[in-house]
């Protein structure tokens, strides 16, 4: 993360935004391309409760989103070297991997984060408040599209309160980035593009 996210770290709205995550909150913050929704993932109450007002099912899954390669060292200890490039190729991007959630790792993804899956979401991100709100948190948090189910992405502050006028414990106000589109999604044991940027 460069400096400039750094400084995002400071500022009171991502202090308030993280301050409510790790306390079990909702928090809906920018993302590359649209807002999202995020909680502490390995809250179980609080994503149940994010489930819940998104009105998405548990076999979904979830995705992960870090603020730095470093986030996330302790989930892909399990993977090869060349695999890891790949990784790293991408990140800080608006690319979301699917990791294979195997050997001592599945003790560390809690079955709600991969839903029905055997593989588990994850994304570096270069949105600067969304890697700083990661970032104050300590821990990759959730980011799941900020909409109720079968609804289009918020895509504005004013689409945000609309669909949630009282669910949220805190929005991380600021601009989306430049992309037109979600972030890609890309399965790291096969390569192919399961959907689209």
């Amino acid at each position: 993360m460069d400096s400039s996210n750094n400084l995002w770290i400071l500022h009171p709205r991502i202090r308030i935004a993280a301050s409510a995550i790790k306390s079990g909150g909702i928090v809906a913050y920018p993302t590359e391309a649209v807002w999202g929704l995020g909680c502490d993932p390995w809250n179980p109450r609080a994503v149940d409760r994010l489930l819940q007002i998104k009105q998405r099912p548990l076999h979904k899954g979830v995705i992960l989103l870090a603020s730095d390669f470093s986030q996330v060292e302790n989930l892909l200890t399990h993977l090869s070297t060349e695999q890891i490039a790949t990784l790293k190729s991408s990140w800080p991007g608006p690319v979301t991997w699917l990791i294979p959630n195997t050997g001592s790792i599945k003790k560390r993804i809690p079955e709600w984060i991969c839903g029905q899956y055997p593989a588990f979401a994850l994304r570096v991100t270069n949105h600067p408040i969304a890697a700083a709100l990661a970032k104050a948190v300590g821990h990759p948090i959730v980011s799941t599209s900020c909409n109720p189910s079968n609804q289009m992405p918020a895509k504005t502050i004013h689409q945000v309160r609309k669909y949630f006028p009282t669910e949220l414990d805190s929005i991380a106000a600021g601009n989306l980035g430049g992309n037109k589109n979600p972030s890609e999604i890309r399965d790291l044991l096969t390569g192919n593009v399961i959907r689209p940027s």
